[in-house]
C-alpha cells in the first residue's frame, strides 16, 4: 500500500514548536507517512532533514484582514449576548488611529461590525471571505502546488492567521480533506477563529465543548481530543542536562536555590517589571531574615525585546540571573519571532532546575505540572500603574481560567508583602498545590500529555481510512 502524503501547513512561525521542534516528525514518519512542510516561516526545515515545499509572496485578499477582525468583534458580541457575560470584551483590542493605513483599516473593521452584527451578518462575513480569497493570486497558487504534489491529506498547524485561509479553501476546492489545530488554551473564547477545516483537533474534551458552544455549526464527528505537543519536550529525560552543566553554562551559584520568573509581553501586563522588583526584594528579605540562599532566574517572554526590566535586573544583579528564550527576531511583528528547538530544550532544563515559577497567569503553571513543581500568581495591582485602566483582574476574568476546577491550584499573591511567606511555605510544603495543578492540567490537556503526537498520527490515519 503507498504511504499516505500528508501536508503540514506552517502558515507562521508559531506551529513550529509543536510540529517541528518537536517527536512529531519522527512520529510519523514511523508510522509510514509522506510528510511535506508546506512552510510560509522564514525557518530553513530542510536543516531539519524534513521535506518542505515554500510558499512564496503569500498574500490575502486586501478587504480580508478587516472582515477578519469585524468577525472577532460579532462573534464576542454575539456571545456576550447568548450568555449575558460581558467578561468577553475583554477579549477586545482598541483600534488604532496612528497612521492613515491603519486608520482606514480600524474604520473599515468598525463599518462592517455595524452592518454584519448578527448571526446572519456573521454568516455573510465568513461567505465574504471566502469568496474573496478565492479571487486572490495566492489561491490559484496554492491550487497549483496541490495539483503538483497530491497530497492526501492537510494539516494546518494554526487555526488564526489570514495566510492559512487560501490554502485550506485550495485544499477544499481540489477534495483534498484538511484539518487544523487548536493552537492555545485560550484561543476559543478569544473568538481567534479564521480557518473552517473538515476537521478540528483539540486538546481536551473541555476544548471539544468550546468549539461546539462557539461554532455550532461543527459537528462532533469533526472533532478529535488529541491533546497539544506543546508539553512533550518535559518528558525528553536525555534533553536534560546535569545540575553543574546547566549552572556552570548560565553563570547560577551552586549554592543557591532558584525560582523562576516567567515574564509576561507589555500588553499582558505593562507593570511586569515593578512585579519581578517585589519579587526580588520578597526573596532579599527570606535571604535576610532565613538565612536561606535563594535566587531568580528571570525568563522574559520571548516576544519582549525591549529595555523595561534593564533597571531591575542592574539593581539585582547578585539576586537575578536572566536566561533569555532562544528566539530568532525576523521582523518587527510578534509572529515573526520564531521559537527555535534550542529553546525547547532550555525551557525544559529551567524548569527541572528551579524550585517554582512565579508569573502573571500564564500556561507555565502547567510546564511546572509536568515537572511536579508548584507556580504561583500575581494577583495585585501595584501602586504607581503605567496604565490606568490595566488591572490584574481583566487576565483573571478571562473566561479560560474558569476551567481552574479548584483555587488551590496555584498559589495567590495577593500583594507584595505576601510574596516571602508563601514562596517560602511553597519551598517547604506544595503537594495539595501540585495535585490541585495536575488536576486543572488534565482538564485542559488529554493525558498521557507525552503522548499528544502520536494521536494526531493515529487520528490522521483514521480520517484517511
Amino acid at each position: 500500500m503507498p504511504k499516505k502524503k500528508i501536508f503540514i501547513l506552517l502558515p507562521d512561525g508559531v506551529g513550529l514548536r509543536n510540529f517541528a521542534f518537536s517527536n512529531f516528525y519522527k512520529i510519523g514518519i514511523e508510522k509510514k507517512f509522506d510528510i511535506t512542510y508546506w512552510n510560509n516561516t522564514p525557518f530553513d526545515l530542510t536543516s531539519l532533514g524534513f521535506n518542505e515545499i515554500k510558499i512564496k509572496n503569500a498574500r490575502s485578499y486586501p478587504l480580508t484582514e478587516g472582515y477578519k477582525n469585524a468577525r472577532k468583534h460579532i462573534e464576542l458580541n454575539l456571545n456576550i449576548k447568548k450568555e449575558n457575560d460581558s467578561s468577553y470584551d475583554n477579549y477586545r483590542f482598541p483600534f488604532s488611529y496612528r497612521t492613515l493605513k491603519i486608520a482606514v483599516k480600524s474604520y473599515l473593521t468598525r463599518f462592517l461590525i455595524t452592518i454584519y452584527n448578527s448571526e446572519k451578518g456573521l454568516k455573510k462575513v465568513r461567505e465574504r471571505v471566502v469568496n474573496n480569497e478565492k479571487k486572490t493570486d495566492f489561491f490559484s497558487q496554492c491550487i497549483k502546488t496541490l495539483q503538483n504534489n497530491k497530497p492526501d491529506f492537510v494539516f494546518c498547524t494554526n487555526q488564526r492567521p489570514l495566510l492559512a485561509i487560501a490554502p485550506i479553501l485550495a485544499a477544499q476546492e481540489l477534495k483534498i480533506p484538511t484539518g487544523t489545530f487548536i493552537f492555545s488554551w485560550d484561543n476559543l473564547p478569544k473568538a481567534t477563529m479564521v480557518i473552517e477545516t473538515d476537521y478540528y483537533f483539540v486538546w481536551s474534551e473541555h476544548m471539544k465543548t468550546e468549539l461546539q458552544k462557539y461554532y455550532s455549526y461543527i459537528k462532533e464527528n469533526q472533532i478529535f481530543v488529541v491533546g497539544t505537543p506543546q508539553f512533550e519536550c518535559h518528558f525528553d529525560q536525555e534533553s536534560i542536562i546535569d545540575k553543574n552543566q546547566f549552572f556552570n553554562k548560565y553563570d547560577l551559584d551552586l549554592n543557591k536555590k532558584y525560582i523562576c520568573y516567567s515574564g509576561d509581553d507589555f500588553v499582558t501586563c505593562p507593570d511586569d517589571p515593578q512585579y519581578l522588583s517585589d519579587t526580588a526584594d520578597a526573596l532579599r528579605k527570606l535571604n535576610e531574615e532565613e538565612n536561606s540562599s535563594l535566587g531568580i532566574i528571570f525568563r522574559r517572554c520571548p516576544v519582549d525585546f525591549s529595555s523595561r526590566y534593564d533597571d531591575v535586573l542592574q539593581k539585582n544583579k547578585d539576586l537575578i540571573t536572566s536566561i533569555d528564550p532562544i528566539w530568532e527576531k525576523i521582523g518587527e511583528d510578534w509572529d515573526t519571532i520564531l521559537p527555535t528547538k534550542e529553546d525547547v530544550k532550555l525551557l525544559s532544563n529551567t524548569i527541572f532546575h528551579s524550585e517554582m515559577v512565579v508569573n502573571l497567569g500564564s500556561s507555565m503553571v502547567f510546564d511546572y505540572a509536568c515537572f511536579k513543581k508548584p507556580c504561583a500568581y500575581l494577583n495585585y495591582d501595584v501602586a504607581d500603574k503605567i496604565q490606568v485602566d490595566w488591572s490584574v483582574s481583566k487576565i483573571y476574568n478571562y473566561i479560560h481560567f474558569r476551567s481552574m476546577p479548584n483555587k488551590n491550584a496555584v498559589i495567590w499573591l495577593n500583594s507584595s508583602d505576601e510574596i516571602a511567606d508563601k514562596i517560602k511555605l511553597a519551598l517547604k510544603q506544595s503537594d495539595e498545590t501540585i495535585e490541585n495543578a495536575q488536576k486543572w492540567f488534565k482538564i485542559i490537556n488529554q493525558h498521557p500529555a507525552q503522548d499528544s503526537s502520536k494521536r494526531i498520527w493515529e487520528t490522521i490515519m483514521k480520517i484517511l481510512h
